[in-house]
């Protein structure tokens, strides 16, 4: 069961993180967040990453800049907003004011897709060792965020990441090879993850990430 989060800090974030637990609001304008600890966790493995061949496609076109760390305040507001199919959201004011805390930090960071000047996609997470706890995305593009999880994945792998917690599972999530494990072997990946000094890359080199993208595309 979910319990009361009093009186976060940043810091105690990261300790929730490294102990297994995350935090969430039940609606964007709650004043409270929970700690959820859910008895099957959502992880994608990395080495393991399935890129559909449109997909890929898009990605190796070049539709969308990609960066990374360059407007996470408008990611995590992108994430927040109502969209058609998902007209509440767990983003709550104190959601914002923690992880930016924490992207100031270095340990919070995000990916965009843009057209042109316009920000139509991206997703944002936090990251411990070598470990990556994605946390909510967006678009406003079609393929915009999945795009965005792509680079995450390939910088990943580029940096080191041993986990990718997406915390549940979806069907948007699936159709990449995200699946369920229980806590206990989660806790395990977890402890080792953590344990490692990988390192988050925000500007890989072009031509190391379109050879992370292509091997992915062919697995």
């Amino acid at each position: 069961m979910p319990g009361h989060a009093p009186s976060l800090t940043a810091e105690l974030l990261l300790q929730a993180y490294r102990a297994g637990l995350f935090p969430m609001a039940e609606r964007r304008d709650s004043a409270e967040l929970y700690w959820l600890d859910p008895e099957q966790r959502g992880v994608l493995p990395l080495d393991r990453f399935h890129m559909p061949k449109r997909l890929r496609r898009t990605v190796l076109s070049g539709t969308f800049a990609v960066t990374a760390d360059r407007a996470f305040g408008s990611v995590i507001a992108g994430c927040a907003e109502s969209a058609s199919g998902r007209e509440e959201t767990w983003i709550n004011g104190e959601i914002v004011h923690l992880f930016t805390a924490l992207h100031r930090s270095g340990h919070a960071h995000s990916v965009e897709c843009w057209s042109g000047d316009a920000l139509v996609g991206g997703l944002y997470g936090v990251s411990l060792g070598g470990a990556f706890f994605g946390e909510s995305m967006f678009s406003r593009a079609r393929d915009a965020s999945k795009v965005a999880l792509v680079h995450l994945v390939a910088r990943l792998r580029l940096g080191g990441y041993t986990l990718l917690d997406t915390q549940f599972t979806t069907a948007h999530l699936q159709q990449f090879g995200a699946h369920e494990i229980p806590r206990a072997r989660y806790r395990r990946l977890l402890a080792e993850a953590v344990g490692l000094r990988a390192a988050w890359i925000a500007e890989p080199e072009p031509d190391a990430l379109l050879g992370v993208v292509d091997a992915m595309g062919r697995t």
